[in-house]
């Protein structure tokens, strides 16, 4: 369910990238009606049992989305292994949120699946 503090967030948002963002944003809800979001650690936060990953605005190059525990995702097509055990997933333009979109609600999915065992 979207949340009237990200999109308050998003509205004020000055980001290269905004529209990116909010397609994956749009994106990343509409895996599983349980994901919910909060603002949090500076951005935008996607939840199902645990933080799954929060939109990085520093990143001004990229919509940058930082998986927080990546152990037991699939890195790849949408996910760079990054210390700590985490992931990142960066979108440089839409055509890119478009071509990546199946691949993300795929680690979405599988996010969700290592949640509910």
């Amino acid at each position: 369910m979207s949340t009237k503090k990200v999109d308050d967030f998003l509205a004020k948002l000055d980001h290269p990238l905004k529209k990116e963002m909010e397609a994956l944003r749009e994106t990343i809800m509409s895996v599983h009606p349980d994901i919910t979001e909060d603002v949090k650690w500076g951005g935008p936060s996607f939840y199902y049992k645990g933080d799954i990953a929060t939109f990085s605005p520093r990143v001004k190059d990229a919509a940058a989305l930082v998986f927080h525990q990546a152990e037991g995702l699939t890195i790849g097509e949408v996910l760079e292994p990054a210390p700590k055990g985490k992931a990142y997933a960066m979108f440089k333009s839409m055509a890119e949120v478009e071509e990546k979109r199946n691949a993300l609600q795929a680690v979405i999915k599988e996010w969700i699946e290592l949640m509910d065992k």
